[in-house]
């Protein structure tokens, strides 16, 4: 659901923008991703680089609204939208905060979040995301550099309305379909041994640490599932300005829950 609020703003500006003035769609885009950010930042939920990027993306196309002509509108500002959602999702990802990742995280718990499997999944949806925003704004562009009366409201030039709208939104649809099922595909397989940490104070008895880790383990597995095999390493990390407590490595398998 998340991250469907955050598309919010460009799925309506793709909507409106050609069925209504250029100057209506981007204030009403701009005012979505404007009450996005805000709604956002105070229930402090996920996507805060994408709903920045939403809110600078459409100021700039607003202003351009009101200082180009209208020929100029019809022609590229399609592709300029296309280019300001694939910056912002190209420049997550450079600076380690994949738009995929901040919205995934949303109520799931730290070991899931910081798990090597959820940031590689995310990571990779991020970049299927990343290479379709790029086919989008490149085919999109395409029209206006070939054709020079090109406009977004042509339904008869076969060049027009294939790379303003059908080629791009197979782009979308095709990433939107890869969110769906590479996740699957990417999950470790039950006989995979798996590594994890917990933490217990530095006192621990061995079968207490035992017991952590396998509750810990449980947890992570989710439901219908249970960690076997639950092995404690050897050597705990004392963690940063608690002495008292450590960092403890280990490994597990995962079968179905017994009943």
């Amino acid at each position: 659901m998340g991250i469907l609020v955050g598309f919010a703003p460009w799925i309506v500006y793709w909507v409106l923008v050609g069925n209504v003035p250029f100057e209506t769609a981007v204030l009403v885009a701009l005012g979505i991703a404007v009450a996005g950010l805000v709604v956002g930042r105070a229930k402090k939920a996920p996507g805060l680089t994408f709903e920045i990027g939403a809110v600078a993306t459409f100021s700039v196309l607003a202003i351009l609204t009101f200082v180009t002509d209208q020929s100029f509108m019809e022609q590229w500002m399609q592709p300029l939208s296309n280019a300001g959602i694939f910056l912002i999702a190209l420049v997550g990802a450079l600076i380690g905060k994949p738009f995929v990742r901040e919205f995934a995280a949303a109520g799931r718990p730290d070991e899931v979040v910081k798990s090597d499997l959820f940031k590689r999944i995310t990571s990779v949806l991020t970049w299927i995301w990343v290479a379709a925003f790029a086919g989008m704004t490149v085919s999109s562009a395409i029209p206006p550099i070939v054709q020079g009366d090109a406009t977004i409201l042509d339904t008869k030039t076969p060049l027009s309305f294939l790379c303003y709208w059908v080629i791009p939104f197979a782009f979308m649809g095709l990433a939107a379909l890869a969110s769906r099922i590479l996740p699957d595909k990417m999950t470790l397989s039950d006989d995979v041994v798996r590594e994890t940490s917990f933490v217990a104070y530095s006192e621990a008895a061995i079968d207490e640490l035992y017991y952590l880790a396998q509750e810990h383990a449980n947890r992570e597995v989710g439901a219908g599932k249970e960690a076997y095999n639950v092995k404690v390493g050897g050597m705990g990390m004392a963690l940063t300005g608690d002495d008292s407590r450590k960092s403890w490595p280990s490994t597990y398998q995962v079968r179905d829950r017994r009943h």
